[in-house]
């Protein structure tokens, strides 16, 4: 008789562990998958509003002035008269943004 208790009484911890499984997906799509997906459209609405004259970061590093924009290359001024032609998945971000940070970037 005993056993038969001990028996039915493990329906409660299977929910538990369901709850738990539940959470921890809720957990990795919020702090994971949620902000990575939102920094990849804010990089390529970035990428789209570029225009001539824009001072762009390159992800080498490289510092420049867009000079023309050709499809999904990008020629861009570093000196006096070295004109570098990149992609515009190269692009990282504004000079501004480089130089500043976010919050002073559009003051």
């Amino acid at each position: 008789m005993y056993s038969i208790l001990l028996q039915t009484g493990g329906g409660s911890g299977n929910m538990m562990n369901l709850l738990f499984i539940v959470g921890m997906v809720a957990v990795f799509y919020f702090f994971m998958i949620r902000p990575q997906q939102k920094k990849q459209k804010e990089q390529k609405s970035f990428l789209e509003s570029l225009k001539r004259g824009d001072k762009i970061v390159t992800i080498g590093g490289m510092h420049g002035t867009i000079l023309s924009i050709e499809g999904n290359t990008v020629l861009v001024e570093a000196d006096q008269g070295v004109k570098l032609k990149f992609e515009k998945s190269a692009i990282s971000q504004e000079q501004t943004k480089a130089a500043y940070g976010k919050t002073e970037a559009k003051a």
